[in-house]
């Protein structure tokens, strides 16, 4: 399969997020917890936000799952109880948009890391998959994933004497 992968510029992204640490098995009912709960909290705000819900990704040990879930928002805005502010720092990503089922994007994440090592990067940070359209509205099939992976280039020796 072909995948259309983008090297991008990716500017500061004003979040609110929760942070989580799950299992693959609990993740689906922690996203889906954590995402009402900031709707709820950016309605209280008058609030929207700006772009899909996203999860972010600090490992992937599938038992012990670091994550933060959220919403990107257009400007600084008060957290509340668990639900904090952050930001999504700039820099270079590496960007495809996945459709299917979440269980078979394994194939497009070991693509996406092949172009990072063949083009002279190396990935630094955090996953971040956007959710772009839910299982609640669409059959598993038609389901629209974004990933995004910060990167870096590598420092090159050339040489010396």
């Amino acid at each position: 399969m072909s995948w259309n992968i983008e090297l991008k510029e990716q500017n500061t992204q004003p979040i609110l997020f929760i942070k989580a640490k799950t299992s693959l098995e609990g993740l689906q009912k922690i996203i889906g917890e954590s995402y009402v709960k900031i709707i709820a909290h950016l309605t209280e705000l008058g609030q929207q936000p700006s772009f899909a819900p996203f999860a972010a990704y600090y490992n992937l040990d599938m038992q012990n799952l670091e994550v933060e879930l959220g919403f990107p928002v257009e400007k600084q805005m008060p957290g509340k109880g668990e639900i904090l502010y952050g930001q999504i720092p700039p820099g270079r990503v590496i960007s495809c948009t996945y459709k299917g089922p979440y269980a078979g994007m394994e194939k497009l994440y070991a693509e996406m890391f092949k172009w990072i090592a063949e083009n002279g990067y190396e990935f630094v940070g955090v996953v971040y998959e956007y959710y772009l359209n839910s299982p609640m509205e669409v059959p598993e099939g038609e389901l629209l994933t974004r990933i995004d992976l910060p990167i870096k280039t590598i420092p090159c020796y050339t040489g010396g004497s």
